[in-house]
């Protein structure tokens, strides 16, 4: 778990809990794969919602060869997300998984990101005579983590009047030597207010932001898994776009305000690759690519923040307001 803690908490994902999951293969590959979806869609949703942030800190757009390079951070919180900490494990939608405790009886068991522990589950044989048991996963705030962080490079570059692109990456990073992650985005930001005559003149300065992100990971764990086969390994993509209008304060020598409204959608896929020979338990098999726990997050966000500007060296703080909340900070160097 602390693997898995440790690149969702640092990364941005969750590769899922592959050692805690282990034990769901005795249940059968259905109720490892319904349970999969339950226990992990809320930190793919947080994940989401986390690198979608951080497309720009101004609505006027950069002038025709006018740049600027970002580090950018976000940390996404869920310490009061309580309706995402937990979920109603329901034995009758299980084809073998029931409780110790009151067998035959829904109860909240944890997702990826909530602290529920000591939830003992347990699997047999029509007959009664071959019966396994085993501890359901907690998640993140059982670690200690309340948040998820992402960070990235960002780069923008003016072009035709009112026109900037931007592009936003994360090299390859390799941790341990068996997980690996990136992640890659595209942008548009158009400043209506540079078509007015008198734009110069004008307070404020409204823009439409349109951005794409893409993350991928991949973690190997075959040295690590208990249950034997070959290639054990998560393949998990997280992959948003972000629509944004975005207005600011302008003609301020060091220090302007903005603030966005827009809507956000993606999706992420988290592919359980390899072979999987369960050799424990009543329901013995051997799976190969079990399954896959695919989760979508929409919805409407909004941010307030603020940029200085001292020169070339800018930097900017905005609170962002979605499913998931985001407090997203930047470090800036650029011209014009």
């Amino acid at each position: 778990m602390r693997k898995i803690a440790f690149l969702v908490a640092f990364c941005g994902i969750t590769m899922a809990s592959a050692q805690d999951l282990n034990d769901l293969f005795i249940s059968g590959v259905e109720d490892a794969e319904r349970f999969a979806n339950d226990y992990l869609a809320p930190v793919q949703e947080a994940g989401l919602f986390s690198i979608s942030n951080g497309w720009y800190n101004s609505g006027e757009a950069k002038p025709l060869g006018g740049f600027e390079i970002s580090i950018v951070g976000n940390i996404t919180g869920f310490r009061n997300k309580d309706d995402k900490k937990s979920f109603v494990l329901d034995p009758a939608d299980y084809e073998n998984l029931d409780f110790v405790d009151n067998p035959g009886q829904a109860r909240a068991v944890s997702t990826a990101l909530g602290d529920i522990e000591g939830i003992i589950v347990f699997v047999e044989d029509e007959t009664g005579l071959v019966r396994e048991e085993f501890e359901l996963p907690s998640g993140l705030e059982a670690e200690d983590f309340n948040f998820i962080p992402t960070g990235y490079i960002q780069a923008s570059v003016g072009l035709i009047k009112g026109l900037e692109v931007k592009a936003r990456f994360l090299p390859k990073i390799t941790l341990d030597d068996d997980a690996e992650i990136g992640l890659f985005g595209a942008g548009i930001q158009y400043e209506f207010t540079k078509l007015l005559p008198a734009d110069k003149l004008l307070p404020v300065a409204i823009s439409a932001v349109i951005g794409y992100t893409g993350l991928n990971g991949e973690y190997d764990f075959t040295d690590s898994f208990d249950v034997q086969g070959e290639n054990q390994r998560i393949d998990a993509s997280f992959n948003t776009w972000n629509f944004s209008a975005v207005v600011s304060t302008k003609n301020i020598p060091v220090i302007n305000f903005y603030g966005g409204i827009g809507y956000i959608t993606g999706t992420s896929d988290i592919d359980l690759l390899g072979e999987y020979v369960v050799t424990s338990g009543p329901f013995q098999a051997t799976y190969v690519d079990p399954f896959t726990v695919s989760t979508d997050a929409n919805g409407v966000a909004a941010n307030i923040g603020t940029k200085i500007k001292l020169g070339f060296f800018r930097i900017n703080a905005e609170y962002n307001i979605a499913e998931f909340n985001t407090f997203t900070a930047g470090i800036h160097f650029g011209f014009r």
